[in-house]
């Protein structure tokens, strides 16, 4: 390192709590410590003991997570007899809690259990699918250990993590070794990575998806912006093809020809033109059979003179072109003369009424007065009520005797 490197770095040891879990880091506080040596360290459930895994060394301050707990001292003889009493007390609350699970008929499966190092808590890990009512496996497991007994619900993630073992790869679990957190995986990164989608061969030991199918995610993205689609139409030194297989890592295709399709050829992603990415759709314009950026040597093949021949374009009318507008006028001329000239039909005369006699001024007309009084009449009438056919008729009375 640097002296600038120096400067931005701090000096830390590796500590281990149990063999196979995670490795934390540890301010040495000015010990020389190597690999295997038991060390009391501080921490947040206050003093554990724990084992080295490695030398003193120097590491980034922005790849520590602060803050920064310390080593107290060496284990000393009396605290390796500490620990191994803990170990013990471990194992016989382990039994005994199982057996009062059982007793209890309670749903729930026991994980494992930690006792602090200085026995002031019993700490008992367990699963389960629904919320458990414990109340009274803690009253019975506090009356036997005499101590503060405390219980978590962990997942199964939690679980593969804290107990540990091997996956299918051959080496330990990636969340009980380096993982700090679990990371979201999907099924779609599957997919993405062209994996089969079984599930015995996805998923982890905890049977959730494998935490691996996450570290590669990132590169496969990158490649498929520079591969064509499945079924994409491109064209190669051989001709024009169809995708049908990708090989992304490798970055080649296998293309089935269009002019032979029982032929399948592989190209590496740079000897082929894409001309559509994709699947085709309805909506997608038609791609010209002469199109052959690669085999074509970027031209298209040019028509032939009997091609030529064949195609006939019918003249354009220009609508606002001023000849065609007096062409236009000129014809539409005569129509006008020829309706001209035509004999218009007579419209037959409305029959003229005889005039009346006017009265002398001063009296009305003899049929004004009698309109009048026929309003008059009408006014006075009261409005004739409808009959209404929904009324039920009156039943007849009983006979009189």
């Amino acid at each position: 390192m640097d002296e600038q490197e120096l400067a931005s770095s701090a000096q830390v040891v590796d500590v281990q709590f149990r063999p196979g879990q995670k490795v934390y880091y540890f301010d040495p506080q000015g010990l020389n410590l190597r690999p295997g040596d038991h060390v009391i360290i501080d921490t947040a459930r206050g003093p554990e003991y724990g084992i080295c895994t490695s030398a003193n060394h120097r590491v980034l301050n922005r790849d520590l997570a602060a803050p920064l707990r310390p080593v107290l001292r060496l284990a000393t003889p009396r605290d390796e007899q500490i620990a191994a009493d803990n170990r013990n007390k471990e194992k016989r609350a382990c039994d005994i809690c199982n057996q009062r699970i059982r007793e209890l008929g309670l749903d729930m499966q026991l994980v494992s259990a930690e006792c602090a190092f200085d026995g002031s808590k019993l700490l008992f890990f367990f699963t389960a699918d629904e919320r458990v009512d414990f109340r009274e496996l803690v009253k019975n497991l506090a009356g036997i250990f005499h101590t503060r007994i405390e219980l978590r619900q962990i997942g199964v993630r939690d679980k593969a993590k804290m107990v540990g073992g091997l996956g299918i790869c051959g080496r330990p679990f990636c969340c009980a070794s380096f993982l700090e957190d679990f990371q979201p995986v999907s099924i779609k990164m599957a997919k993405t990575q062209n994996l089969s989608l079984n599930p015995t061969k996805i998923s982890g030991t905890c049977g959730r998806l494998m935490c691996c199918l996450k570290y590669e995610q990132d590169a496969y993205e990158d490649l498929l912006r520079t591969s064509p689609k499945a079924e994409s139409l491109v064209d190669t030194p051989d001709g024009r093809g169809t995708v049908v297989e990708l090989d992304l890592l490798r970055q080649r295709v296998r293309v089935r020809m269009e002019a032979q399709p029982e032929t399948v050829n592989t190209y590496a992603n740079t000897d082929i033109a894409v001309l559509r990415n994709g699947k085709a759709k309805k909506n997608d314009p038609p791609i010209p059979a002469d199109l052959a950026p690669i085999s074509g040597a970027g031209k298209r093949a040019k028509p032939t003179e009997a091609e030529q021949e064949a195609v006939h374009l019918e003249p354009i009318r220009f609508r606002y072109s001023t000849d065609t507008i007096a062409e236009a006028y000129d014809q539409e001329e005569p129509k006008e003369e020829d309706s001209a000239r035509r004999p218009r039909r007579k419209r037959r005369a409305k029959p003229e009424q005889e005039a009346a006699p006017q009265a002398p001024a001063g009296e009305a007309p003899e049929a004004e007065r009698k309109d009048a009084a026929e309003a008059g009449e009408k006014a006075e009438r009261k409005p004739r009520r409808r009959p209404n056919f929904r009324r039920k008729k009156p039943r007849p009375g009983p006979a009189a005797e």
